[in-house]
């Protein structure tokens, strides 16, 4: 595989590979995805816009230059931004590769951070010395004015021009809550979503905190990914329901959605509405009870992603699959190709009936969304689509509303 190095969310050669429920791989355009998806199916995304959580600064006591990277919180909600635990690099920034940065001065308990406008104190040492807990001074308001003011978007070296905020919101962000773009969701605009809900597949949405894929350490690395909050709406829960009723599959956009969705039924299969903090680490030995298919991008083996796929397919499949990767030179990376990935069963079976009209519940498709569009957010202008169920027909409109938002450049 080779990196993509232009931070374009849909350019028009991006290609998407797909592995069915018997372990066929097959070649597509990625502006096709829709063609993969069957009536009656529910496509889950992750509506989280990204926060701008690298912070440049200073460490007090030494006086030497930092990077801290915020890496997670235990809450979603907008008032609990005073705690995060955090990634500290050396000197030097992202044009350099994370694995080579490096480590910062030691670091002390009660150790004060100038990161720009914001200050931070060291709570406490963790075992490891480049993680963290930080507590920010001030209140919610500060530290949000701070985060906008003076942070950026975690970034890595395979891409050489510095990112924008809006390069790395998907189209349907919302809750500023992921510390890296929930990126497989770039797959998404919402020409997409009208032709796949027109075809009879419904679409919804939960919020989780997507963390960071790289820490610059492999022993740290290793326990990727970190804890992550998540909500899942009610209205999205009632989707999943009922596309198990009628044999719909239930196709993940991305691995922080399969995370939460198996996280919220690990207790006794069924799917819970609500908050949650997803601790697992999803593998070869975990059996999925929710999820059918994954929409992620190309990840190369060892990452967590990429170990992710395992709970889908057979070693084998997935060997077959990186070899079609390398040789068919696929991007890899946040805004390189995707894949599409079924869940075999014994890992070798479609996991369900392969009903082709949907039954039993809307008698039309819907969109289900629960959020708050970021960019209204951040302009203190709300607009709350919060439990709304839209005809397929209304999608445009939706759609034309959004599109006269200001453009990245305040347009």
């Amino acid at each position: 595989m080779i990196a993509a190095t232009v931070p374009d969310q849909r350019p028009p050669h991006a290609r998407l590979l797909a592995i069915d429920a018997a372990g066929q791989i097959t070649h597509h355009p990625r502006s096709n995805f829709s063609d993969l998806l069957r009536a009656g199916d529910v496509v889950i995304a992750n509506d989280a816009a990204t926060l701008p959580a690298s912070l440049l600064g200073i460490h007090e006591r030494t006086g030497a230059t930092i990077e801290v990277r915020l890496a997670g919180r235990r809450s979603l909600e907008p008032q609990a931004v005073r705690c995060f635990s955090a990634i500290v690099l050396g000197e030097g920034n992202y044009l350099t590769p994370t694995e080579h940065r490096p480590s910062p001065p030691e670091l002390r308990p009660g150790d004060d951070l100038r990161l720009g406008p914001l200050h931070a104190t060291v709570v406490c040492l963790l075992d490891h010395p480049r993680l963290v807990p930080l507590r920010f001074e001030g209140s919610s308001d500060e530290i949000w004015r701070g985060l906008v003011r003076h942070g950026r978007p975690i970034q890595y070296a395979h891409i050489p021009m510095p990112l924008t905020i809006w390069d790395t919101w998907t189209p349907i962000a919302a809750l500023p809550a992921a510390y890296e773009p929930p990126s497989a969701a770039f797959i998404l605009n919402w020409s997409t979503l009208d032709v796949i809900i027109r075809r009879g597949v419904y679409f919804a949405t939960l919020t989780h905190a997507a963390g960071i894929s790289s820490t610059g350490d492999p022993v740290l690395d290793a326990r990727l990914p970190f804890d992550e909050p998540y909500r899942i709406p009610e209205s999205t829960a009632r989707l999943v329901r009922e596309a198990r009723e009628r044999g719909g599959r239930v196709i993940a956009i991305g691995t922080t959605v399969v995370r939460a969705l198996e996280h919220a039924a690990e207790i006794n299969g069924v799917l819970r509405a609500g908050k949650g903090l997803a601790t697992q680490r999803i593998g070869r030995e975990t059996k999925l009870q929710i999820v059918d298919a994954i929409v992620s991008g190309t990840h190369e083996p060892g990452t967590s992603h990429h170990e992710l796929l395992r709970a889908f397919v057979a070693n084998g499949v997935l060997e077959d699959m990186n070899a079609e990767l390398e040789e068919q030179r696929y991007r890899t990376h946040e805004f390189g190709d995707s894949i599409f990935v079924e869940r075999m069963n014994s890992k070798g079976a479609s996991v369900v009936p392969r009903n082709q009209t949907p039954s039993g519940s809307h008698p039309w498709p819907v969109l289900s969304m629960s959020y708050r569009l970021p960019h209204a957010l951040l302009r203190r202008h709300p607009v709350d689509f919060s439990g709304s169920l839209f005809r397929a027909n209304n999608l445009s409109a939706r759609a034309s509303t959004i599109r006269q938002l200001p453009d990245r450049e305040g347009r």
